[in-house]
């Protein structure tokens, strides 16, 4: 099976080209405004035009209300909500059913007993993505800050639903984080960005290039 990779934080119709050209199984927008990834709805109502059914696209949020929500899938018609603050399984269940959407639930992993938190969210969620726990900074972001974990600690786990690996992920250490991890899908940001929010067209599809050699 081919490895399942999305592009997140794209903000520019270019990368989105780029990403969809390479072959990008899923393409992802920030609604976090301190993030230098942030894009509004109306933003992303104009980019996801190009975008073809078969490419899944979806919004990232921290912490939403439901007034946001509703904005942006109304404007956007996204295809997947990821859930990337702390939202408990029960709001997840619940955004799930209000707006009819699949839900990703970003676990934010550090040890151990952050991973065993996933079990929590089945039946709550479609989708889990495990991330890395955000560095402790005050200009650290939910995610996004480019920083791996030890994925030993997801090897030879596996779960009942769909799942992701991202933090840090670069063309660099791919291949050792999918043979660790047995991960099916990647998500990288920062991975392939020239500076804080700037995704290169090169990067993109070098990343993806050496994503299908794997899985």
């Amino acid at each position: 099976m081919s490895l399942i990779v999305k592009i997140c934080g794209l903000s520019t119709e270019e990368t989105i080209e780029a990403a969809i050209t390479a072959g990008a199984g899923l393409v992802g927008f920030v609604f976090y405004p301190p993030s230098p990834r942030a894009v509004t709805p109306d933003q992303v109502a104009r980019l996801v035009r190009g975008v073809p059914p078969a490419v899944g696209k979806v919004g990232l949020f921290v912490d939403p209300d439901d007034a946001l929500l509703d904005r942006v899938l109304t404007l956007t018609g996204l295809d997947m909500i990821q859930l990337h603050g702390m939202e408990p399984p029960e709001r997840a269940a619940q955004i799930r059913e209000r707006f009819r959407r699949p839900v990703m639930k970003a676990i934010r992993v550090g040890a151990a007993a952050d991973v065993a938190v996933a079990g929590r969210y089945l039946g709550a969620v479609d989708r889990l993505l495990f991330d890395a726990q955000p560095p402790k900074r005050p200009d650290a972001l939910p995610g996004g800050n480019g920083e791996p974990f030890d994925w030993s600690l997801l090897a030879g786990r596996s779960w009942p639903l769909p799942w992701m690996l991202s933090g840090g992920l670069t063309i660099g250490n791919i291949a050792t984080a999918v043979r660790t991890t047995g991960a099916p899908a990647i998500d990288v940001s920062s991975g392939v960005e020239t500076s804080p929010g700037i995704k290169d067209v090169g990067l993109i599809k070098d990343f993806i290039a050496m994503a299908r050699t794997l899985g």
